[in-house]
């Protein structure tokens, strides 16, 4: 019987101490500034321990077997609960899978550091606390005092860390308080004797708080005191954002984990929740990009803050990298929520604290919410976001204390185009987006933009962020708001301003090109002479700063993109439509680009489409030489054949629509060189338009009579060529 006892026991303990080794070596890589010891300490882990399990079997078995296996909490103390007491209304449920006892290794560094009296093992083993699952029904109250114990050895008689022990003394500190942490989220908040019996844990960790122990050490020690104030909340200490300039990457990732559970358990001032977004931004403004673990960590503390609530068991996981999507969902909707319901308004009514929080978390709610884009949707009140920022606006503009609301204005119009995943960036910005603005807004719902659009146009972020909101929701000033808005467009897009700023400025007035064109209709002669004299040539500035200048394949300046120039195109082919203002097109040296870009545009048919329409709205004006003779009749037939390849997609612009007959004239003017592929070609695309045509309903029965005509030309011209090349054939 012994005998089979002995050889289980022996089995299960080799079983345990290969599964460390197996730990240990699976996280070398992960944790390479962890272990800065030499790298046979794991073998000397191995090894030794495999000689004390069978030397010493018989003095430590009924120490090891108890000890190992995972015991529960302490049966006097208050009953555990795993949930957060909450109402439904904002709970979220992670869904986080359980990660089986057997899978757990916290146990075995549990085991590790109760057992080894290896130093190298030890440090390598309390280093690894803050990187595993410790499941809130592990009981580990008897670890304290243990950590306790052996950082209190590291203290010489001067009451300060030895130096030679100052790494130990770090991993101590660090593992005590990750530990520490969660044994108060099991709701242990009334004791405060965990660490040491007959005194405080607040007066424990002050000792060595007191010590010359590094900032790093200092700010972990003053994050689990925060949550064991004195009585008297005397703290004596307050947590500073610049302390976390001297804190490493693993100390910020650690108070990103813990510092939700202080607002769980209610251990949170104002100081706190300041420390709390300095963690989020100092983490997330890295240069290198931030990870997932990282991200979901940050969204999981802000939604806490602004009263989220999600399962204890599900917070206290160091990976929730896979809860990613809900933390973005939650965050998102949350925060719209609690904005809405404030706008700006006194905070300090709100005595839960979650509206102040909101409001100061506008700083970096953005940095959470871009680099997560691909694992939320874009949030479908884009309007009630704006209206949002109108009354921080308005607001602003009343008050006399205003300069809290102006600094967060730029911040909630940030948050407004991130909700609705319209990025900044410079190559994203020609990107189409579309929004239901609604019935219930009038365009001087939005003369509030033109008026803050003059009012900061200098600086070029949030400049840039007016003019993208103006031109992806095609949204309208008012017309008594038209010149000022006109006036900002033209400073914006001059050749000095950043090509940010200058390709928002262009997007803005494409989204304003109907208006625009319609110059006759403008009243104000002041006006109508402006948009002539100094918008036209302002719309080449932006897309061409630097006329004649070689430029990198790079630059957002180079003489052709893609995305750009389809915008600048769109915009022009509206202005053609006027003969008003085919002076002005040939004077500002816009038809002399549009030339420029014939040999540029080959693959892009949208391009082809837009140019002819340009050129062939101006061509009847030209005058006896014009830059028109610059078109080879080879470039004039690939346009008129390539512009038929998109004719199908634009059926439902009018204005397009309304081109095809000029379409029809222009190609039948051009196509007596075309090849038999490429009559093919033609009658193909034609018949796609007039295929589509066909599933819609609507007016311009004329425009499609002439496409059909045009298609029996094409058709009949493609029959003589073929006749004629089988003639001519051998």
């Amino acid at each position: 019987m012994s005998s089979s006892v002995c050889t289980g026991v022996d089995r299960f303990m080799s079983g345990v101490l290969e599964r460390l080794l197996g730990i240990i070596r699976s996280r070398w890589s992960r944790f390479s500034e962890v272990f800065r010891g030499p790298v046979h300490a794991v073998n000397t882990l191995a090894r030794r321990s495999l000689q004390q399990s069978f030397t010493t079997f018989h003095n430590w078995l009924r120490f090891v077997v108890p000890r190992f296996s995972t015991r529960f909490v302490d049966p006097e103390a208050q009953s555990l609960d795993l949930s957060w007491d909450v109402t439904s209304e904002n709970e979220r449920a992670l869904t986080l899978p359980d990660i089986s006892t057997c899978n757990l290794e916290a146990p075995s560094i549990k085991w590790l550091l109760e057992t080894s009296t290896d130093p190298e093992v030890f440090l390598a083993a309390a280093n690894l606390v803050p990187q595993v699952e410790w499941p809130l029904d592990l009981d580990v109250s008897d670890m304290l005092p243990q950590l306790y114990d052996i950082l209190t050895s590291c203290v010489g008689f001067d009451e300060q860390i030895i130096p030679s022990l100052e790494e130990k003394a770090s991993a101590c500190i660090m593992a005590l308080c990750h530990l520490y942490c969660g044994c108060v989220l099991q709701a242990y908040l009334s004791r405060g004797e965990f660490i040491c019996r007959g005194r405080r844990d607040y007066d424990v960790f002050d000792n060595f708080r007191l010590m010359d122990i590094g900032i790093a050490n200092e700010v972990v020690l003053e994050t689990a005191m925060q949550l064991c104030p004195p009585e008297d909340d005397d703290r004596g200490f307050r947590l500073y954002g610049f302390q976390l300039d001297d804190c490493p990457d693993s100390v910020l990732e650690w108070l990103s984990h813990f510092l939700p559970y202080h607002f769980i358990t209610g251990r949170v001032d104002e100081d706190v929740e300041e420390f709390a977004i300095a963690v989020i931004s100092k983490l997330l403004s890295s240069p290198s990009s931030p990870s997932n673990q990282i991200i979901a960590n940050c969204m999981l503390l802000a939604c806490v803050m602004i009263g989220v609530q999600f399962d204890k068991k599900d917070i206290v996981r160091i990976d929730k990298s896979s809860a990613l999507p809900r933390f973005a969902d939650a965050l998102l909707t949350q925060f719209q929520n609690v904005l809405w319901a404030c706008d700006g308004d006194d905070l300090d009514t709100d005595s839960t604290g979650v509206t102040r929080r909101a409001w100061n978390l506008l700083d970096v709610i953005c940095c959470m919410l871009e680099p997560a884009k691909q694992h939320y949707s874009p949030s479908g009140y884009t309007m009630r976001n704006l209206d949002m920022c109108r009354k921080i606006h308005s607001r602003a503009r009343s008050s006399e204390q205003n300069y809290d609301l102006f600094d967060a204005l730029p911040n909630a119009l940030h948050f407004t185009l991130t909700a609705a995943q319209v990025s900044r960036d410079s190559a994203h910005v020609w990107y189409r987006h579309y929004f239901w603005t609604g019935d219930s807004h009038s365009p001087e719902d939005f003369d509030w933009l033109v008026d803050y659009l003059d009012y900061i146009y200098y600086d070029e972020e949030e400049a840039s962020d007016i003019l993208l909101l103006l031109g992806v929701m095609k949204v309208h000033c008012s017309p008594a708001k038209q010149h000022l808005f006109i006036e900002n467009l033209i400073i914006c897009m001059d050749s000095n301003m950043p090509h940010n700023l200058r390709h928002a400025a262009l997007r803005a007035a494409h989204s304003a090109r109907e208006e625009i064109a319609s110059i006759d209709a403008i009243d104000d002669a002041e006006l109508r002479d402006m948009i002539l004299t100094k918008f036209s040539p302002a719309i080449l500035t932006a897309v061409c700063p630097q006329p004649g200048a070689t430029l990198s394949d790079d630059d957002p300046d180079r003489f052709f993109r893609h995305a750009r120039d389809l915008c600048y195109l769109e915009l022009v082919f509206a202005l053609a439509r006027n003969s008003n203002w085919h002076p002005n097109l040939f004077g500002d040296h816009h038809i002399d680009r549009c030339i420029s870009m014939i040999v540029e545009c080959g693959p892009y048919a949208s391009h082809a489409f837009y140019l002819a329409g340009i050129l062939l709205r101006v061509a009847p004006e030209q005058l006896s030489v014009t830059p028109l003779d610059a078109i080879t009749e080879q470039q004039w037939w690939g346009m008129m054949r390539d512009a038929w390849f998109p004719s199908h997609h634009m059926i439902n612009d009018i204005h397009c629509f309304e081109f095809l007959p000029v379409l029809v004239e222009g190609t039948k003017r051009h196509m007596q060189i075309a090849s038999e592929f490429d009559l093919k070609r033609l009658i193909s695309n034609v018949d796609y338009f007039l295929e589509a045509r066909d599933s819609e309903k609507g007016e311009g029965e004329g425009v499609v009579v002439a496409v059909k005509e045009f298609r029996t030309v094409a058709s009949d011209m493609l029959e003589k060529l073929v006749n004629s090349n089988s003639v001519t054939s051998p």
